[in-house]
């Protein structure tokens, strides 16, 4: 993915995600960003103390670098600079504070805590996702007048999953988008038709888990220009309407010396099961991450696709944690949790931490569910997925090896913002008890 950063550009794109996960950058002119590309560029460090109503968020102990309007310096990753399109490159970078140390709550420098903290014991991972979306025929300035409600789906009104019957708007639309990732060097796997109108789900090919996730944040990005393009409208939001959700499933295996470490002929190894069992003892904790607004828990609902239950079972797809065996290059964990409106990077950081618990704690996992996940009796010893942002929240905030694995400042912080966002819902508008309410709409269609 990466270019040359001598080749000449009228101007370069500097983005990163704040903690919310909208894409975040500046652009500067090719001059300014020769002279700034090593020592970084002033980002005021509000970026992470606002949200996504443009709000100042209170609540947490802010540390001397953040609160008063100082810079943080955001470097470039030379790797990820891209042509994005005529006369403008666009580079990723991470934040980090004048004495040098990386911001703490720094979403793409946490992800590569974890994969760092992998390194260490002898494992690289290798990660994919599946990212779910919804289209409209709309523009998004018809969409803005009518209140993101009451839109018409791209491509027809009715429900299907793999349906070849889409009408050419739809199609067209997808051939665009995977135009683009091939121009970025984006490599995709497939894309089709999901479960909800106007619904598609976009398979980005396995790679290193921080190369994912920028290419996960680009993508969206790409998703997004090219509705405007096309004049439509696309949306990430976990539940833009009454209907069906919409989630980002992560993928996972971790190798060694080229093999595949989660591979046994007989079934899970080792590894895998220890990934597991450290998956699900931090799941509650991980689900603030994982499903990170209010309309996120609207997706919970048993026999719709979310998982419910704190479960793993082998190919087992109505379970939590999903186990894919019996192959050297293809035994993986599916890990079914994530809403399309998480962070790329503390999606990845989150799962990466739960692995990384299991492993070096050696955590046995529960017995595996091979019948249905969802549904389940009380009494059948299994745990419910906290359903609500606060409870996952109080999860979150309880969970030492999230803490430990995470750190208490980006856990402190984000429990905060969630706390705080919950409160935002329920004073400024929001109603618990409507399918989806406007509240949400309007703060979520478009971002992130």
């Amino acid at each position: 993915m990466g270019s040359d950063l001598t080749r000449p550009a009228r101007a370069v794109r500097l983005e990163a995600t704040n903690h919310d996960g909208s894409f975040l950058g500046k652009t500067v002119s090719d001059a300014k960003f020769a002279a700034g590309k090593d020592a970084g560029f002033a980002f005021a460090d509000i970026l992470f103390a606002i949200d996504l109503g443009t709000e100042i968020v209170f609540g947490d102990a802010y540390p001397d670098w953040r609160g008063n309007l100082y810079d943080i310096q955001m470097i470039p990753d030379p790797s990820t600079l891209v042509e994005w399109k005529p006369g403008l490159d666009s580079v990723i970078g991470d934040y980090w504070l004048k004495d040098g140390t990386p911001v703490p709550i720094c979403p793409r420098n946490l992800a590569r805590k974890m994969v760092d903290r992998l390194a260490s014991l002898g494992y690289t991972a290798t990660t994919a996702v599946e990212i779910e979306a919804t289209l409209f025929e709309e523009s998004i300035q018809e969409a803005r007048k009518l209140g993101y409600r009451d839109l018409t789906p791209l491509g027809g009104s009715t429900g299907a999953t793999y349906h070849l019957a889409r009408s050419a708007d739809w199609g067209g639309y997808m051939e665009a988008v995977v135009e683009r990732l091939d121009r970025v060097g984006i490599a995709w796997e497939a894309w089709t038709d999901e479960a909800a109108p106007g619904q598609t789900e976009l398979n980005l090919a396995p790679a290193d888990p921080i190369t994912l996730a920028d290419s996960w944040a680009r993508t969206k990005q790409i998703m997004r220009e090219v509705a405007f393009d096309q004049g439509h409208t696309v949306t990430f939001m976990a539940k833009p309407t009454a209907g069906f959700g919409q989630g980002a499933h992560l993928n996972l295996s971790l190798h060694s010396g080229g093999v595949n470490q989660f591979f046994a002929a007989d079934g899970p190894s080792p590894l895998m099961r220890h990934a597991v069992g450290g998956l699900l003892a931090t799941m509650p904790g991980n689900t603030s991450i994982a499903l990170p607004q209010i309309t996120s828990y609207r997706r919970l609902v048993d026999l719709t696709g979310p998982p419910t239950t704190v479960t793993w079972g082998v190919n087992n797809k109505t379970a939590a944690v999903r186990a894919i065996t019996g192959h050297p290059k293809y035994s993986r964990l599916e890990y079914r949790l994530p809403g399309a409106d998480v962070n790329p990077y503390l999606a990845v950081a989150g799962v990466l931490a739960g692995v990384l618990a299991g492993i070096e704690r050696k955590i046995e996992p529960p017995e595996q569910v091979t019948d249905m996940a969802w549904c389940l009796p009380d009494g059948h010893g299994v745990t419910r997925i906290p359903d609500t942002m606060s409870k996952a929240a109080a999860a979150l905030d309880a969970d030492p090896l999230l803490r430990e694995y995470l750190g208490d400042e980006f856990v402190d912080f984000w429990v905060a913002s969630r706390r705080w966002e919950w409160m935002e819902f329920h004073t400024k508008g929001g109603d618990p008890f409507a399918e989806l309410s406007q509240w949400e709409s309007t703060r979520y269609f478009e971002f992130p």
